[in-house]
């Protein structure tokens, strides 16, 4: 019998995703792939298989999902409350789930995205060489609906070396940094360390928020005079880009970004940032910083 996973309930949305479809931007198809990239590979290598290989993003928990044939998952990313038949198992762990038992994953307290990983990964059929839900474009796989089945690949020649591993938090209370680095418009905001205004304030993650972006409320980047009544022709977007429209609140991209963008994109998040703005809710607090 070929493994699988039988979806029964999926909570607010559930995407497979992988490390999405790169070298597609000059024909305006986006990267895609999983928001988190940092959680979707630590489940790879939890479960010992190639992080090319599709895991499963599930927002705000609510999955419910019953072994067909005996699996090997990892659950990785937001901390989700997690049982096997009602027994609790761990989060960044080797977890057993033999045929017929149901895994099933409660609201994280903390955090956005968890990502459940099984050996062999999602095998539901590639586009564009990518298993990646784009939800921007409508490439990939549609969401997941309670009822589909999943098919389950085979994970190679590798094996799990590790049992568990130790994750970066999820972000909680308080205020969450991002690093990031001056972007190639950053003079439109002025030179100076504050990137006029953008580094310091604290946030707040607007609640119209996605896979697309991150809304940032609360304080207002001005452009220099020079740049206040400028143009500027589209240029490329790459994941954790900071652009700065003319209303003055930042938007930082992610996963789904689109490929270009006609707003001055003043910063970039290095990759870890990227993965921890990809973690917060609405609401949420948060300050970049170089």
């Amino acid at each position: 019998m070929t493994p699988s996973l039988e979806v029964l309930a999926t909570g607010p949305l559930v995407l497979v995703e992988d490390e999405g479809r790169p070298g597609h931007a000059a024909v305006g198809v986006p990267h895609s792939g999983a928001a988190d990239l940092g959680a979707h590979r630590l489940g790879a290598r939890l479960v010992g298989h190639d992080p090319s290989l599709a895991s499963l993003e599930v927002l705000l928990g609510g999955l419910a999902v019953r072994a067909r044939g005996r699996l090997t998952v990892a659950l990785t990313g937001a901390l989700a409350p997690a049982t096997v038949d009602g027994r609790p198992v761990a989060h960044a762990s080797v977890v057993d789930v033999p045929d017929g038992a149901v895994l099933r994953l409660g609201t994280p307290p903390h955090g956005l995205r968890t990502h459940l990983t099984v050996r062999g990964g999602i095998d539901v059929a590639p586009v564009l060489g990518s298993r990646s839900a784009d939800t921007m474009s409508g490439l990939g796989p549609p969401p997941v609906r309670p009822g589909d089945v999943l098919p389950v690949g085979s994970p190679g020649p590798s094996f799990p070396t590790v049992d568990h591993a130790v994750q970066r938090a999820a972000p909680h209370t308080g205020t969450t940094v991002l690093r990031c680095l001056p972007g190639p418009r950053a003079s439109w905001v002025g030179d100076d360390e504050r990137l006029g205004g953008l580094l310091g304030p604290v946030f707040t993650v607007g609640g119209d928020s996605d896979r697309i972006g991150l809304r940032l409320t609360g304080s207002r980047v001005e452009r220099t005079p020079e740049h206040r009544d400028l143009e500027l022709p589209s240029e490329g977007l790459v994941r954790g880009a900071v652009q700065v429209p003319p209303g003055g609140e930042p938007v930082v991209f992610l996963a789904d970004h689109p490929v270009t963008g006609g707003y001055p994109v003043v910063a970039v998040l290095d990759p870890d940032s990227a993965d921890r703005a990809a973690q917060l809710r609405p609401g949420d607090r948060v300050r970049l910083s170089r």
